[in-house]
């Protein structure tokens, strides 16, 4: 899928209306639908929890909470940017804490030509991120099908007392043999002899 295809999910915690209305066209313009806006810290949280969004803006201060301790969390959401926006006498001691975590952070005031730039390394963030879970995503399942075949080995072991090379050829011939991937042998085996 090409970037101008894709559509990232966003929320935006601010209080600041001129702010949120000023955002709105520059996310439209990035892809950025659909934008939730959520007006304290709290609400925020309800709506991060409720679902994931690739994106998260955070306009500092909120009237609950100055946001840094939520944009921290948010940003260890699984494949979530963070950009958080701070006044610009708070800028370094801010970005200081919050750099460590991942989280993108920007002085106050901000011009929309930043704001754009800001968006687009947001974008090449995310889409580094959605390549990474998909690499973790296959290796995971690698792993899990290497759990398999070798509890499938340890079966055929006890149960049929086969030597352990002689165990897992079987495996490899029974999975060419009938055109079917290791992992659905091994679940077969699992199965007969569980």
């Amino acid at each position: 899928m090409s970037l101008e295809q894709r559509e990232y999910s966003v929320l935006v915690a601010s209080a600041m209306d001129n702010f949120n209305s000023a955002l709105s066209p520059l996310l439209s313009e990035a892809a950025c639908s659909p934008a939730h806006v959520a007006a304290s810290v709290s609400a925020a949280k309800r709506m991060l929890a409720e679902r994931s969004f690739d994106f998260v803006i955070v306009n500092s201060p909120l009237p609950d909470d100055p946001g840094v301790r939520f944009a921290i969390d948010a940003c260890a959401s699984r494949g979530t940017v963070v950009l958080l926006l701070v006044k610009s006498d708070a800028y370094i001691s801010v970005n200081d804490k919050v750099v460590v975590h991942g989280v993108f952070t920007l002085p106050r005031p901000i011009s929309r030509q930043s704001l754009q730039l800001a968006l687009s390394w947001m974008i090449s963030a995310r889409e580094r991120l959605r390549r990474i879970e998909k690499k973790t995503l296959s290796i995971e399942e690698k792993m899990e099908e290497i759990r398999l075949v070798n509890r499938a080995k340890w079966l055929l072991i006890s149960e049929l007392k086969m030597e352990e090379p002689q165990a897992h050829r079987y495996i490899e011939k029974q999975s060419m043999d009938l055109c079917v991937p290791k992992r659905q042998v091994a679940e077969d085996i699992i199965r007969t002899y569980s």
